[in-house]
């Protein structure tokens, strides 16, 4: 297994095949982005796309992000879009992303780490902690996660 970030890859394309491949509507959403060249605007120009690489497949994927679905400027860096396989579930291959963006966020000076999720149960496990519920961008209401870094 090896991590790429999508964006300096030189084989962009395939990497976004694959992540075409996901059955999850975020990762629609991201591909959406990706092809319409407005990840920088939705998400912040910093974003970094990890993939957790099988040889030739994707295994994992998830971004590293100034912006997510809660619009507010204090909160960053934000990990989002997380998804594994159904192939490769059960293998923690997000914890080993999540602890690379970890890795990413501390080079850049940064304390503290947000996930916003409808997950309970599953974030806990990588050393992130519950704050609050908050509205999203959508409408919509999600459980604000953070971690210290």
């Amino acid at each position: 297994m090896k991590i790429i970030e999508f964006f300096s890859s030189a084989d962009k394309m395939r990497w976004l095949d694959e992540i075409r491949k996901s059955d999850w509507r975020a990762a629609e959403f991201l591909v959406q982005l990706i092809a319409e060249n407005r990840v920088e605007a939705t998400l912040g120009k910093e974003t970094k796309l990890f993939i957790l690489a099988d040889g030739d497949k994707a295994a994992a994927f998830l971004t590293l992000s100034e912006k997510d679905c809660v619009d507010d400027p204090t909160l960053y860096p934000w990990i989002g879009f997380v998804y594994t396989y159904p192939e490769y579930r059960g293998n923690r291959y997000s914890g080993l992303l999540i602890e690379h963006a970890a890795d990413e966020a501390r080079r850049q000076n940064k304390k503290v780490l947000y996930i916003c999720t409808d997950e309970i149960g599953l974030y806990e496990k990588y050393g992130f902690e519950y704050v609050e519920n908050r509205a999203d961008v959508w409408g919509g209401e999600g459980r604000l996660y953070r971690r210290l870094l």
